[in-house]
């Protein structure tokens, strides 16, 4: 996936505020049960970044492909967009409106739900994971400048956090600190006062998917693993799901009562209950 890989070259550590690690986390656990993951759907070609429209459609970058995919609350699935270079990540704005990273082409593309097609944002260093913010601020993880970051509302970007490792995803979370997956092998929690913890390498190489529930569970996808695990406050990782191939891209069901995974091993996705453990 976009060579989603390791790299054998670890980025700078270089921060944007003054910024201390205070703890380097490496062991993970389970779930006492964990969920079993149900296929939903298969067929996809290297799904990457998903998301939700408010009628329940769900998008689909397939990075393979080159192309967004939409299925519909029965499951029906037609194209949406294509040739698109790359697509990694994907996020619906709060007006319906579609944003997909090309990975390989640098930009940001904005769609309408009808399908029309703009540049939202060039100049980019191979974009992964996309979300938004809790101010309605795009967040970008620029996985060649090792930073995250943020479209202004005058269109311009602007570095969030710096001096990060591979970031292919992250989250803001309700207390304005961020959540963020790097692919080299761990995750980084941005605490609101800059301060900040890494995992280590408890994982084999997180994905683009960072998905929150509304309550501010925070879960993510071990690429170079078999996993969905969902990381604490503190930086602690358990393990919510295993035996998945490549798990690269997650949402949360508009329910908010499970996960959904892309994965890339094996081109499909599965549902994963989400439980109260």
């Amino acid at each position: 996936m976009m060579k989603l890989i390791r790299p054998s070259v670890i980025g700078y550590l270089a921060p944007l505020a003054i910024v201390v690690l205070l703890l380097q986390i490496t062991a993970t656990s389970a779930y006492a049960n964990k969920a079993a993951p149900v296929e939903l759907w298969k067929g996809f070609s290297s799904p990457v970044g998903m998301a939700f429209d408010d009628t329940g459609n769900l998008f689909v970058a397939e990075w393979g492909a080159g192309r967004v995919s939409r299925v519909d609350p029965a499951g029906n699935r037609t194209i949406f967009a294509d040739g698109i270079s790359g697509p990694s990540g994907l996020t619906i704005a709060p007006d319906g409106f579609i944003y997909v990273a090309s990975y390989s082409g640098n930009e940001i593309y904005r769609f309408t739900p009808a399908g029309e097609r703009s540049t939202y944002v060039t100049g980019l260093a191979t974009p992964a994971g996309i979300g938004f913010d809790r101010s309605g601020q795009l967040l970008i993880a620029n996985r060649r400048t090792n930073q995250i970051l943020a479209v202004n509302d005058d269109g311009q970007l602007e570095p969030i956090i710096e001096g990060l490792r591979t970031p292919v995803g992250a989250v803001q979370t309700p207390d304005g600190g961020y959540v963020v997956s790097n692919i080299d092998g761990d995750i980084t929690l941005v605490r609101p006062d800059g301060s900040r913890i890494q995992t280590g390498k408890a994982l084999g190489a997180p994905g683009p998917g960072v998905a929150m529930t509304k309550t501010g569970r925070v879960f993510v996808v071990d690429y170079g693993g078999t996993t969905v695990q969902e990381i604490s406050p503190e930086g602690k990782l358990r393990v919510v799901a295993d035996g998945l191939r490549s798990p690269v891209g997650l949402v949360v069901a508009p329910d908010g009562t499970s996960l959904l995974t892309a994965t890339w091993g094996d081109g499909a996705i599965y549902r994963i209950p989400i439980l109260n453990q």
